[in-house]
């Protein structure tokens, strides 16, 4: 009888493939980094541990003996999740990896528009003194994050250290710490023109396509700053640029685009109030070691028992 095989395709430490070892102990673990090397193991692996652009998507669909796909995104919008809900493969998501990382991007993007710091960063290299144009401070604004998950609580919790009123708009409207006000998505259009800053951190789904769009921008403050940390494809990337250039709203802190990477003829390089990072928001020195044993090792104990999966299994009707 043949060994259940687990693939692994993402570097991992040597300590982390011991814990994945041992509770997998009758399992053949295939640790393979490129597509020479795990392309052979498409076909018949139970369980695969990172999700590639570069799978032969025929193999996968062709496996019946694959059950678990453990993602290491927190979105799933990029695998084919059409086909694989046919073969009813679980999947679940690194949701839950980023809330430190990403809030702390969110806030460095925030303070950084609003005490001017990007302005002072292209001073530096052309030697310009010029404090003139500094006013703003966050304390005791009010901040919107639309998307009250992992990362919208702990942007909230960061929030109300600043002293900051908080509103999260999400599907429920069951009270959560460190949000003072919750509303629904359908209540959008409310919640904007109340809010200093606006911080998106939703997954792309059928419903949050491009959901912010000149209407949205139009409902907000002309002394707004608006953050996107979650998908490119959330934001009418034109209407944005728009909103920019026409004093809509004050400024935007960009770590995600509708194309990536960030075409060089973008208007979006060139702004003055725009700050851009390189969908690099999540990045940490901690991402592997939380997949792994925050998510994946917990779901792995129950999938084991033939039990469901209790963390961050997708929702394939919802697409998150």
């Amino acid at each position: 009888m043949n060994s259940r095989k687990l693939l692994i395709t993402h570097p991992l430490h040597s300590s982390l493939l011991e814990k994945i070892q041992s509770t997998f102990s009758d399992w053949k673990i295939i640790h393979a980094l490129t597509k020479d090397d795990w392309k052979e193991h498409l076909i018949d692996s139970e369980i695969i541990v990172g999700w590639k652009s570069s799978f032969d998507l025929e193999s996968i669909i062709q496996n019946d003996q694959l059950k678990w796909i453990q993602t290491w995104s927190a979105g799933v919008n990029s695998l084919p999740l059409d086909q694989l809900s046919k073969k009813n493969i679980y999947i679940t998501s690194a949701n839950g990896v980023h809330s430190y990382p990403i809030s702390e991007t969110i806030f460095a993007l925030l303070l950084g528009l609003t005490r001017n710091i990007h302005t002072y960063v292209r001073n530096q290299q052309t030697k310009k003194w010029d404090g003139t144009d500094i006013k703003l401070e966050a304390h005791k604004k009010t901040i919107g994050i639309i998307g009250v998950g992992a990362i919208g609580l702990e942007t909230a919790k960061i929030a109300k250290a600043f002293g900051m009123h908080v509103i999260g708009v999400r599907n429920s409207r069951k009270a959560t710490d460190y949000v003072d006000e919750l509303y629904t998505s359908d209540q959008l259009n409310e919640v904007l023109p109340i809010c200093d800053y606006v911080v998106v951190t939703l997954p792309l789904t059928d419903d949050t396509y491009h959901l912010f769009q000149k209407e949205q921008f139009q409902q907000m403050k002309k002394s707004a700053f608006f953050i996107n940390i979650g998908r490119g494809e959330i934001v009418k990337e034109n209407d944005l640029i728009d909103a920019l250039t026409s004093g809509e709203i004050l400024g935007a802190g960009l770590d995600v685009f509708e194309t990536e990477p960030l075409h060089q003829s973008s208007p979006l390089w060139d702004l003055e109030n725009v700050i851009i990072t390189p969908h690099t928001s999540g990045s940490t020195e901690h991402y592997s070691s939380r997949v792994i044993e925050e998510i994946f090792l917990l779901n792995a104990n129950h999938y084991l028992k033939e039990e469901t999966l209790p963390l961050n299994l997708v929702d394939y009707q919802k697409g998150y």
